[in-house]
């Protein structure tokens, strides 16, 4: 992936060309979606699409001045920084929760990508432009923003889910906690693999221990290396990246923590409950935190997990 702090001038105005597309084209999709149900929701989605491909001309046409006809191929995916967004296509039945929600992680997003490549940007024609579209993004932002005024109860609104604390959830809570998911069900091998090979409760603790370090040291390097903040405005890596092992190697030592005691059997015994409190609590997560459905999440995390342990539970035995 490509770092945000070494593109070309070339290179942001041929994202910012990409990025208008796809927006417009979700937003595009969202009132095809809601025409029948929120007419005007839909008319303004629609005038929102209409906007971004406003954008994105006046990006070409600054492009072909400056650059030529040729345009490289840059997509938001090719940079590090921006969110993961789910297709619109699988989250059908749209509702304005969701709509709603998607347009202003979008509109924060695309601000402040705006924002940064205008301040990197030393020709003053791309700087004005780019600063123009980070100003008129700020009115998208309102615009969605607008949808949960007039169509969520105010009982349902809550101040902390602004914009930007979506985006912050979605950059720094949601890998701290695919951190968690990943140490308590990858550890599960080989902990419950070393249990039924020795049935010595204290070697079976070390096994988790290192295991669950190992795959926190792991994801921390992952998550560090993954974004270096300049774009997104995430932070320091080392420090996501210090929370992110710290979570896994939490969700690692859960379930080997009950190999302190003494008897094989009673530690075996604590320690598979754990496991099930464990993955019953991640699928909780996923659904709170990544939009997955209770029982989808619960079928897709606890036969995951049981597998993993079957598995120990069997090699351990061989």
């Amino acid at each position: 992936m490509l770092d945000f702090s070494k593109l070309t001038e070339r290179e942001l105005l041929a994202l910012a060309i990409s990025l208008e597309e796809e927006d417009s084209r979700i937003y595009d999709e969202f009132a095809e979606q809601l025409r029948e149900t929120y007419p005007d929701t839909a008319k303004m989605f629609a005038a929102m699409s209409e906007e971004e491909t406003g954008h994105r001309h006046r990006l070409l046409s600054l492009y072909r001045e400056k650059f030529g006809e040729r345009i490289p191929l840059i997509r938001r995916q090719d940079v590090r920084g921006f969110v993961t967004r789910k297709p619109v296509w699988l989250s059908r039945p749209l509702g304005l929760e969701t709509v709603r929600a998607q347009a202003e992680l979008m509109e924060a997003e695309t601000k402040r990508f705006y924002t940064r490549a205008a301040g990197r940007s030393t020709d003053a024609a791309i700087r004005q432009l780019l600063g123009d579209l980070a100003a008129e993004e700020r009115r998208h932002e309102a615009k969605a923003e607008q949808l949960e005024e007039k169509f969520v109860p105010a009982g349902a609104r809550h101040e902390e889910h602004e914009a930007e604390r979506r985006l912050f959830l979605l950059q720094i809570v949601q890998p701290g906690l695919a951190g968690l998911m990943d140490g308590s069900v990858s550890t599960l091998a080989p902990l419950f693999a070393a249990a039924f090979a020795t049935h010595d409760t204290w070697e079976t603790f070390l096994v988790g221990v290192a295991a669950s370090v190992g795959a926190g040291i792991s994801m921390g390097f992952a998550e560090a290396l993954s974004d270096d903040g300049s774009l997104t405005g995430r932070g320091s890596p080392w420090l996501r990246g210090s929370a992110s092992g710290l979570m896994t190697a939490l969700g690692g030592l859960g379930h080997a923590l009950p190999y302190l005691i003494p008897d094989f059997a009673t530690a075996t015994t604590i320690a598979s409950i754990v496991v099930l409190l464990e993955l019953f609590a991640i699928s909780w997560i996923r659904k709170r935190y990544m939009d997955t459905p209770f029982l989808k999440a619960a079928f897709q995390v606890i036969i995951g997990g049981l597998l993993v342990f079957a598995a120990g539970v069997f090699i351990g035995s061989a």
